[in-house]
C-alpha cells in the first residue's frame, strides 16, 4: 500500500483518475451555497450540482469530479461539540466526488470506485467490505448493486445489506432519491467497541465503532418522490453522486487511526504545539485538535466572505473562533495566537485553494480582531462566573441557572461546555434544560434565513426549462434597443396568453437589451412596443428570478400584448448610462480602497443604481478623511486617463490566474466575463460598463459609515450625480456665508470666532446667574437649623441648574463654616438635588453621597458622588419638599450614630 501518499497527492490522484475517464474537473464551490437558500453552509459535494440533478440547470458536460469544501457546524448538520474529542468529527472537511448527470450509472460507478480504491490507492481487498440497500419501507432491495459488486470480485460474504437509515438517500420528503452503496475499510478488531463494552456483539460495518470505517459512498439517484409518502417513480435519466471524505481516505492510506494524525492536521497541530511549548499527545491533545480543526474552518469561511457576527453564518463562525481561542487559553496561550495557526493553514492549503492566498491579509486580520475582542470579554465572563458561583455557595445551592449560562454564551461568547467545566470544578452543575429553553427563545435572532439565489416560484423554473435562457443584447453595440418575441406572460404567478391596457404583468422575451438585476446592479426600465406602436408596456423593472431568465415587470399602457408577438424593446438610455458609470466606478473604488487601506479589503456587497453607488467592504476601522481623499484622487486620476474598457470571455480558471478579482456571493460558470475598466482594475463581472473610464465623469464620496462588525460602507456619486452633489454643497456653503456675513472661503474662521464669542457670553451669563442666586445667601443662612451641633440648610431654587447649584453650594458651605447644605429645584420636568458638606462634618462620618442617595428616593431617582459634594436626580419634582425636609432627619440620625 503506497502509505507515502500525502493528502494533496490523494486529492490530485482522485481528480486525475476521473478526469481521465471523461469527467470535467470542476472547482469547489463556495462554502456559502449560491443555489440553495435552505442550507447554512455547503455540507456535501453534490450541493453545487443540485439544480443539475433536478433538471433546473443545464451544463455542457454530463460527468464531473470535484474536491468540495464542506462545513458542518450549524443547523441540522452540526458536529461542533464533538470536534477534538473523536477521531473523525470536523467542522471543515473536503469531500471528493464524481458525478454522472444521466450518463453512466451503477455498473460504471461501482467499477470506478473499486478500481480507484484497490488499484490507484492500493488498499488491500482483504480489509474492504461493501454495503447495499436491503429493501425496506416498500422499496425493493438493490440486487443489481449486489451482483455488480460480486462481479468486481468482492466476496459475497463481504457484501452487507443495510436499511433505510444507512443505505438510502433522499434530498428531502420530495424530490430525487435512491439507494446507496458504501465501501468500508477494516482498521482492526483491537479498536474499542461501545457495544462490546456493554456486553453486546459488535455490529461490524453497521456498528458505530471505528473498527470498520466508511470511506466511499455511492448514491444511485434513480427515483423521484412527487409528494410526501407517495410511491417512488423511476427517473428517466438515473444519476450518480459519490462522496468520499479526503480526511478519512488519508487516514487509511497513511495507516493512521485518527484523521488528526494525518498530514492534513499534523503540521497545523505542530504549530500549536510550538506556540505552547508542549508536546502533542493523542490522549491529552483535545485542545490542540480543536484549535487545528477550527483554524481550518476559519480560514476557509472567511475566504468565502463569512465574517464573525451575532446572527446566521457569522454567528456560527464566531462560535468556532471563540471555541478555538478558549482552548488556546486552556493550553496556556495568553497572547494572540490564533492568527498564526490560521496562517499555517493558508500556507498548507493555498496551492489547492488559491482563494486562501488571495485573501490572506484579510483572513489574518479577522482572526486577530475576533481574538482581541473575545479576550476582552473572556476576563469579564470568568469574573461573572466567579460571582454567580459565589452567590450559589452562600445560598447553599448547587445548580447554575440556564439564564446565566445563556448570558455567558450570548454576551461573552462562552460555549456552554466551558461554563459546565468551570462549574463542575467548583462542585456545581448547570441547568442545561433552562439554557436550551433560552436558546429556543433566541432562535429568531440567531436563526438562518436563507441566502444565495432566491427561493422562487415554480413557474419560473418551468419557464426556464421550457424556453431556455434569455439572450441578453445589452453588451453589443449601444445595447439600448432590440427586437424579440414574447415567449411568456405571467400575471399573479400564473401564465396567461395576453395582457391588455392596465394589466400589471411579467413578460419574458427571447432576446432583450434589459439588464435583469444581478451582481448588485439594479434592473433596467424602459418600453416594450408591439403591433406597430398600437400596444405599449412600460417596463418598471427587470429581474432574474432564476439564473439565465430575464423577467420584465411591466404595466401595459396601450393595446394588447400576446404570447408570440414580435416586439421592439428599448431601455431608458440616460438611466442606463448613469448605472454604467456607477458600476464602472465601483470597480475603480474597490481597487483604490485596496491600495489605500490595504489588500485585506474585500467587497462585502454593493448596490449600483442610477442615482448613486453603495459599496460595502471589509475594514475594521473607519477610513479617515485623508484616506477617503486619497481614494477619490486615485479614482478620479484613473477616470482622467480615459482608458478604453476591455471585455473578455475566459475560462474561469484562466480568469483567476490572470488576476481578475471574483466577487463574493456571485455564482460563476465555467466561462466568465472579465471586465477591465482601467489597467488598474480587472474583475469578473456580468454587468454593463462604460466604454472608456472617462465616461464616468467625476467621482465623489458622499459618506463612509459602519454597517456591521468589520464591514464599512461607502456611498458615492458619479457624473451628473456628482456634479449635482457638489452644487448642493456649494449652495449650502453660500447660504452659510451669507448668514455669517463673510465669504465662503472664510466661513471656518468666522464660525471659530463666533463659537469663541458664544462661549464667552455663556460664561458671563453663568457668572451673573450665580451672583444673582447667591446674592441672598446671607438671608438663606438665617433659615439654617441647628442639628446635633451642626448647621443644616435645605432650600429650593428654581429653575434648577447644575453649575448654578455648585456655585451656590460652595458659597453657602464657606459661610456656614460647619454643616450641611442641600439645594433642590426643577428642570425640564425633573428634580435635581445637590448636597455639600464641610470638611469637619465629613470627618465625623457624614457623607454627602449617602445623604443625597436617600433624598433621591423621595423623587423616584438615584444619585451619588463624593463625601463633600454629591448630586441626584429624579422624575417626580412634586416630592422635592419632602426630599429637602428629609435632610434634617438624615443628619440627625447620622449625628446620633
Amino acid at each position: 500500500m503506497p502509505s507515502a501518499l500525502t493528502a494533496s497527492q490523494i486529492r490530485e490522484a482522485f481528480l486525475a483518475f476521473f478526469e481521465e475517464r471523461s469527467h470535467r474537473r470542476v472547482a469547489s464551490s463556495s462554502l456559502v451555497p449560491a443555489n440553495d437558500p435552505t442550507l447554512l453552509f455547503t455540507n456535501a459535494g453534490m450541493v453545487q450540482f443540485k439544480d443539475v440533478f433536478t433538471g433546473r440547470e443545464k451544463r455542457d458536460y454530463s460527468r464531473a469530479t470535484t474536491s468540495q469544501k464542506c462545513v458542518r457546524a450549524g443547523g441540522k448538520h452540526n458536529d461542533l461539540d464533538n470536534v477534538g474529542y473523536t477521531a473523525r468529527h470536523h467542522t471543515f472537511f473536503e469531500m471528493l466526488g464524481n458525478f454522472s448527470f444521466g450518463d453512466y450509472f451503477k455498473s460504471d460507478a461501482i467499477a470506478y470506485g473499486w478500481e480507484f480504491v484497490t488499484k490507484t490507492l492500493g488498499l488491500s481487498t482483504e480489509r474492504l467490505a461493501v454495503t447495499v440497500f436491503n429493501g425496506e419501507g416498500g422499496i425493493p432491495w438493490d440486487e443489481e448493486a449486489y451482483e455488480l459488486w460480486a462481479k468486481q470480485g468482492v466476496a459475497r460474504d463481504r457484501i452487507y445489506k443495510l436499511g433505510l437509515k444507512d443505505n438510502f438517500w433522499a434530498m428531502g420528503d420530495t424530490g430525487p432519491c435512491g439507494p446507496c452503496s458504501e465501501i468500508h475499510y477494516h482498521q482492526g478488531d483491537d479498536i474499542p467497541c461501545v457495544e462490546e463494552a456493554q456486553g453486546n456483539k459488535c455490529q461490524g460495518v453497521a456498528c458505530d465503532c471505528d473498527r470498520w470505517l466508511e470511506i466511499w459512498n455511492l448514491v444511485f439517484m434513480q427515483f423521484e418522490r412527487k409528494e410526501k409518502d407517495a410511491p417512488l417513480i423511476p427517473l428517466p435519466k438515473p444519476s450518480i453522486d459519490t462522496g468520499a471524505g479526503l480526511e478519512r481516505i488519508a487516514s487509511v492510506v497513511q495507516g493512521k487511526r485518527s484523521n488528526y494524525d494525518t498530514d492534513l492536521f499534523q503540521s497545523i497541530i505542530s504549530t500549536v504545539s510550538a506556540l505552547t511549548g508542549t508536546a502533542y499527545t493523542q490522549e491529552g491533545g483535545a485542545s490542540m485538535r480543536v484549535v487545528a480543526d477550527h483554524a481550518r474552518a476559519t480560514a476557509f469561511l472567511v475566504a468565502d466572505g463569512v465574517q464573525p457576527s451575532n446572527e446566521g453564518r457569522g454567528y456560527v463562525l464566531r462560535r468556532i473562533m471563540r471555541r478555538a481561542v478558549r482552548h488556546g487559553t486552556l493550553l496556556g496561550l495568553k497572547e494572540l495566537f490564533f492568527f498564526k495557526v490560521v496562517d499555517r493553514v493558508i500556507e498548507l492549503m493555498g496551492e489547492a485553494y488559491p482563494e486562501l492566498r488571495e485573501s490572506r491579509s484579510f483572513i489574518l486580520e479577522v482572526a486577530k480582531h475576533e481574538e482581541e475582542g473575545f479576550r476582552k470579554t473572556l476576563d469579564r465572563g470568568l469574573k461573572l462566573i466567579d460571582e454567580e458561583l459565589g452567590r450559589l455557595q452562600q445560598r447553599g445551592e448547587k445548580v447554575l441557572s440556564g439564564k446565566v449560562v445563556f448570558l455567558l454564551h450570548g454576551t461573552y461568547g462562552f460555549p456552554w461546555d466551558l461554563t459546565q467545566i468551570i462549574a463542575r470544578e467548583r462542585g456545581h452543575d448547570v441547568d442545561l434544560d433552562g439554557f436550551k429553553k433560552e436558546l429556543e427563545d433566541e432562535a429568531n435572532r440567531a436563526g438562518f434565513s436563507g441566502s444565495g439565489q432566491k427561493a422562487v416560484g415554480e413557474v419560473y423554473q418551468k419557464l426556464l426549462a421550457n424556453l431556455g435562457p434569455t439572450e441578453f443584447l445589452g453588451y453589443t453595440g449601444e445595447g439600448h434597443e432590440g427586437e424579440g418575441s414574447i415567449r411568456a406572460i405571467v400575471q399573479d404567478g400564473v401564465e396567461v396568453m395576453q395582457a391588455s391596457a392596465g394589466a400589471k404583468v411579467e413578460i419574458i422575451i427571447d432576446r432583450t437589451p434589459f439588464y435583469g438585476e444581478s451582481g448588485g446592479q439594479v434592473g433596467d426600465t424602459g418600453r416594450i412596443v408591439g403591433h406597430g406602436g398600437k400596444a405599449v408596456a412600460r417596463v418598471l423593472d427587470a429581474q432574474r428570478p432564476v439564473q439565465g431568465l430575464i423577467v420584465h415587470s411591466a404595466e401595459v399602457s396601450e393595446g394588447t400584448l400576446k404570447v408570440g408577438d414580435m416586439v421592439q424593446t428599448s431601455v431608458d438610455v440616460e438611466r442606463r448610462k448613469a448605472i454604467r458609470a456607477n458600476h464602472s466606478a465601483t470597480h475603480l473604488l474597490h481597487k483604490a480602497l485596496k491600495l489605500v487601506l490595504g489588500e485585506h479589503v474585500k467587497q462585502a456587497g454593493s448596490v449600483v443604481a442610477p442615482e448613486s453607488l453603495r459599496f460595502d467592504f471589509s475594514n475594521f476601522s473607519p477610513a479617515t478623511l485623508e484616506q477617503l481623499e486619497q481614494v477619490e484622487d486615485l479614482v478620479n486620476s484613473w477616470i482622467r486617463d480615459n482608458a478604453e474598457a476591455q471585455t473578455r470571455i475566459m475560462a474561469i480558471e484562466d480568469a483567476k490566474k490572470s488576476g481578475a478579482v471574483a466577487m463574493f456571493g456571485e455564482k460563476y460558470g465555467d466561462t466568465v466575463r472579465v471586465v477591465t475598466v482601467h489597467p488598474e482594475s480587472t474583475e469578473l463581472c456580468g454587468g454593463t460598463h462604460v466604454r472608456r473610464s472617462g465616461d464616468i465623469g467625476l467621482f465623489k464620496v458622499v459618506s463612509e459609515s459602519g454597517v456591521a462588525s468589520g464591514v464599512r460602507r461607502i456611498v458615492a456619486v458619479t457624473g451628473v450625480g456628482a456634479l449635482q452633489h457638489v452644487r448642493e454643497q456649494e449652495h449650502e456653503l453660500r447660504k452659510a456665508a451669507e448668514l455669517l456675513k463673510t465669504s465662503p472661503k472664510d466661513i471656518a474662521k468666522r464660525i471659530e470666532a463666533t463659537q469663541k464669542r458664544a462661549k464667552e457670553l455663556e460664561r458671563k451669563v453663568e457668572e451673573v446667574s450665580v451672583k444673582a442666586q447667591t446674592a441672598g445667601s446671607k438671608d438663606l443662612l438665617e433659615q439654617a437649623r441647628e442639628v446635633n451641633g451642626m448647621k443644616v440648610l435645605a432650600t429650593r431654587v428654581d429653575p434648577a441648574d447644575d453649575k448654578v447649584f455648585r456655585g451656590m453650594a460652595d458659597q453657602l458651605r464657606d459661610r456656614i463654616r460647619s454643616g450641611v447644605v442641600a439645594i433642590g429645584g426643577e428642570k425640564d420636568g425633573r428634580a435635581i438635588i445637590l448636597v455639600a458638606a464641610t470638611k469637619d462634618v465629613v470627618a465625623r462620618g457624614i457623607s454627602a453621597g449617602d445623604l443625597v442617595r436617600e433624598m433621591a428616593k423621595e423623587v423616584g431617582g438615584k444619585g451619588g458622588g463624593k463625601a463633600d459634594m454629591a448630586q441626584a436626580g429624579g422624575p417626580d419634582p412634586s416630592k422635592l419638599p419632602a426630599a429637602l425636609e428629609k435632610l434634617y432627619e438624615l443628619v440627625k440620625g447620622a449625628g446620633a450614630a
